[in-house]
Formats: C-alpha cells, structure tokens, sequence
C-alpha cells in the first residue's frame, strides 16, 4: 500500500469521526436549550 493511499484512509476515516461527533455535539447543544433527554426516552 503505498504512502498516498495510507493517507486517504485515514483521512476518511477522521473526516466520518468528525462528522459523527459534529452531529452528536449539535444535538447536545439543542437538548439544552430545548430541555429534553438526549437519546429520547424517559430513564426514571
């Protein structure tokens, strides 16, 4: 494998992490100003 392709995988790789913890912060900052439980349902 060489030195390039090596990049571009982990690259993919941050770049999908990223956007999954990206996606995760947003809906944490939206549970706090909207005032609900973070993956909806009820844990009492």
């Amino acid at each position: 494998m060489k030195l390039t392709q090596k990049r571009w995988i982990i690259l993919s790789v941050i770049a999908v992490v990223a956007f999954v913890l990206g996606r995760l912060a947003v809906r944490a900052a939206m549970n706090l100003l909207l005032g609900g439980t973070m993956f909806g349902g009820n844990f009492l």
